[in-house]
């Protein structure tokens, strides 16, 4: 994991957080409100475990030519802060076990993806 700054932009729409630990958030950035794009065409989930003081940029998804936009509702963390789930606008789905270091994609050219939710087991 690379530890940056708010890389590479501070615009974006999807935020997740921990549900007991409020330092740890994950974004997922865009270039700005005029160009609903990845930064330079890398989709990139940035990590912060102290609440915005420093970042790492998670590994494992597309980092050129990508064109993926992740709303709102698009990026999800599972109840113990383990899984999450990241959809985008371009229909591709990834998930990660090991708190958003690596994402695996599970699904390519779906129809758009508004939303995903994790669902608690039981």
């Amino acid at each position: 994991m690379e530890e940056v700054k708010p890389q590479p932009s501070s615009f974006g729409f999807a935020v997740a957080v921990h549900a007991r630990k409020p330092d740890m958030a994950w974004l997922v950035p865009a270039e700005s409100d005029q160009r609903r794009i990845p930064f330079e065409g890398r989709v990139v989930v940035s990590r912060t475990r102290d609440g915005g003081q420093s970042f790492v940029l998670s590994r494992g998804l597309p980092q050129r030519n990508a064109y993926d936009l992740v709303y709102r509702h698009a990026l999800d963390v599972d109840d113990t802060g383990e899984h999450l789930a990241l959809g985008s606008t371009t229909g591709n789905l990834w998930v990660s076990v090991d708190p958003g270091d690596t994402w695996q994609t599970v699904a390519e050219h779906l129809p758009p993806i508004y939303a995903v939710r994790w669902e608690a087991a039981g």
